[in-house]
């Protein structure tokens, strides 16, 4: 009955355009009367203690990083270190733009942000070379949902703090996968660039592409302080986010000089707003986790999907099946925060690792974010290049079925996510 009345109730608060958050506080209150557990000051106790998260600090530093590094000019210099190494080959321009969104994933673990920044600055070029611009908006879009899966990543510090793994071993076992789904979205632009009659950039000699190299070095030395702080224990991940802010700071200002104060006040309110809503979602989110946990939802869908237990592969392939479906409806965020607590229980009774699983499980969602009908990067992509969000669908459609094949891939070949992870560790 409480899973009914669960599914019910955010169903039709969401179907009535009630904001998620405040969809998942109704959740809480009915499932709290339906458990005869309904107290206002249970739902405020524990919205603050959802709130009150020291891994949760990593959001807001994370994102102020990637709004300094947009700012400050590290996001630019990565695209033209991309361009000068690769931007001579057949279907060059694409080719940066992969490869720069792999190396912007690394520095912001925002698909938003990454999505707008390739698309401002290659989307002219591409128009310029004769490229289709909605396939190539398509690809740029399809590039940006790297950001979450590659760390650091906000996805992973959700997903963590939602189910208590470590967000240290996530942020290990993306780095792979992620990568693959470069490669996935990469192989198909190439394939697709072949058919285009476009000249590519011309080649330049090494004296330019060491020049571009030494002005992306300070960029490129981010992910390598994230990652090996992390790796080597000099830093938690939230202590992480607290170097990379402080870090694309002072490089912006003082290295690349294109960070102005004037322009701070935008900067810090660009990232307050949406540490803001990220942190109401979190907080509501765990408010009704609470609730989830004492009903025993996770016991429920395990009775359900009983039979499957015995069979983890074909288990994982209906579970990322459902979440796949989902996140055509739903945002990043709440999709992680509202399922994974109920999910993972059921996936570690089939003996399935849970930090692989998290790793699937943000790919997922990710994936989603180019998927309409809600497709928060297709909007993105949409109001940065002009183009209707109709047509960018349309042209991410061949990078989402190559990306969505890679998903398979890692769940079908566990060791392409473990192996990595065990020597990573």
């Amino acid at each position: 009955m409480s899973l009914v009345i669960f599914l019910v109730t955010l169903g039709l608060t969401l179907a009535t355009g009630v904001p998620v958050a405040f969809a998942l506080i109704i959740c809480a209150v009915t499932m709290g009367i339906s458990l005869d557990l309904f107290d206002p000051q249970i739902i405020s106790q524990r919205f603050i203690v959802g709130a009150n998260n020291f891994s949760l600090l990593a959001i807001p530093f994370f994102l102020l990083a990637g709004e300094l590094m947009n700012a400050g000019g590290l996001s630019q210099r990565i695209i033209k270190f991309a361009m000068a190494f690769v931007g001579h080959l057949k279907g060059g321009l694409g080719v940066v733009a992969i490869f720069a969104a792999v190396i912007l994933a690394s520095l912001s673990g925002s698909a938003a942000a990454d999505t707008a920044a390739l698309i401002s600055i290659l989307l002219p070029m591409m128009r310029a070379s004769g490229h289709d611009e909605a396939r190539s908006v398509g690809l740029m879009a399809s590039g940006g949902i790297i950001a979450p899966i590659i760390p650091p990543s906000i996805a992973y510090i959700i997903f963590g703090v939602a189910t208590n793994l470590s967000i240290s071993q996530l942020f290990m076992a993306g780095i792979v996968p992620g990568a693959m789904m470069g490669l996935g979205a990469l192989a198909v632009w190439m394939f697709l660039a072949r058919r285009e009659n476009v000249m590519p950039l011309p080649r330049q000699d090494w004296p330019a592409r060491i020049a571009a190299l030494k002005g992306a070095a300070w960029a490129l030395g981010l992910p390598v302080i994230i990652l090996g702080g992390i790796r080597f224990g000099v830093v938690t991940p939230t202590e992480a986010a607290v170097v990379a802010a402080v870090y694309a700071l002072l490089v912006g200002f003082f290295v690349y000089r294109e960070l102005k104060l004037s322009m701070l006040f935008d900067v810090f309110r660009n990232a307050a707003y949406t540490t803001a809503v990220v942190m109401l979602l979190a907080a509501a989110a765990l408010t009704t986790a609470w609730f989830i946990s004492i009903a025993d939802l996770s016991g429920i869908v395990l009775d359900l999907v009983g039979p499957l237990v015995d069979h983890p592969k074909i288990l994982l392939l209906v579970i990322m099946a459902l979440i796949l479906i989902i996140g055509t409806m739903m945002d990043m965020g709440p999709t992680i925060l509202i399922l994974a607590p109920v999910l993972l229980p059921v996936v570690e009774e089939a003996g399935i690792d849970p930090i692989y699983f998290g790793v699937l499980f943000v790919i997922n969602t990710a994936i989603g974010l180019i998927t309409p009908p809600v497709g928060i990067v297709l909007s993105v992509a949409s109001g940065v290049s002009g183009i209707s969000m109709h047509r960018v669908a349309m042209g991410a459609m061949p990078f989402l079925a190559a990306q969505v094949l890679v998903l398979v891939l890692l769940v079908l070949f566990p060791q392409l996510v473990l192996w990595p992870l065990s020597w990573l560790q």
